[in-house]
């Protein structure tokens, strides 16, 4: 018979379930440098957990993208600002790069990934820095403002979920960011960190930027071949034809 073009719910019993939310993990096959990048911030967590304070410090500044680095060692500063997690905590990451890096990566590989988060990265940090700068030259504030530690990855992963947004189908595609657009409006504006006030804004910006490269980059979204989005309806309804 011909096919209706209707959709029926697919039963999924207790192994279904956990195999489909095993796909939206990280994995070093599906997604090597969603998973690879994890272990790396796990392994720098566990170093500032661990190893000596004074040791821990020198990284973390040595690493960090304020102003003074900005201006000496950009480049050093840039990439291994990136090592490092902002807080204590690694578990919260993985939740992040679950739902923002995994599922960008599986449908438009890793090096594009990879860009992405790069180019949110660089650009928000020096969209966010360089107006301190330029603050301590011709302003207020005082010098010592030029070497507040700058760490972290939410600027590559903010960039990765704006971007990833645009290949959500449907009205997903404007719902998703304006959900999260709004929540990154109200943390720049009751928050007390003036840099992340502009540089998730403008991390944001960079990735739903990157939605027509996304959609020229991306596979066909296929769960059988472990490719599906998170919110894809593919992923628990089929045709109901005979």
């Amino acid at each position: 018979m011909a096919d209706t073009g209707q959709r029926t719910l697919r039963p999924l019993g207790g192994a279904g379930l956990l195999r489909r939310i095993g796909r939206l993990l990280p994995a070093p096959g599906r997604t090597p440098f969603t998973f690879w990048y994890l272990v790396l911030l796990l392994g720098t967590t566990l170093y500032a957990r661990c190893a000596d304070p004074v040791s821990v410090r020198a990284a973390v500044v040595a690493s960090s993208t304020d102003g003074w680095h900005l201006l000496h060692v950009p480049l050093r500063v840039l990439l291994f600002s990136a090592f490092w997690t902002a807080g204590p905590l690694w578990s919260p990451y993985l939740l992040a790069f679950a739902v923002a890096l995994a599922p960008l990566e599986r449908r438009t590989g890793w090096l594009r990934t990879l860009q992405v988060f790069a180019t949110g990265h660089v650009l928000a940090t020096l969209a966010s820095e360089l107006p301190l700068a330029l603050r301590v030259l011709y302003g207020p504030l005082a010098p010592s403002a030029l070497h507040r530690v700058d760490i972290g990855v939410s600027y590559g992963v903010l960039t990765c979920l704006g971007a990833f947004t645009g290949l959500l189908p449907g009205w997903l595609r404007f719902a998703v960011p304006a959900v999260i657009a709004a929540a990154v409006l109200e943390q720049a504006l009751t928050g007390r960190d003036p840099v992340t006030a502009i540089g998730h804004p403008v991390a944001l910006l960079v990735g739903l930027l990157h939605w027509r490269l996304v959609r020229r980059w991306a596979r066909p979204c296929s769960p059988e071949a472990n490719n599906g989005t998170p919110w894809s309806p593919q992923d628990f309804s089929q045709s109901n034809s005979t």
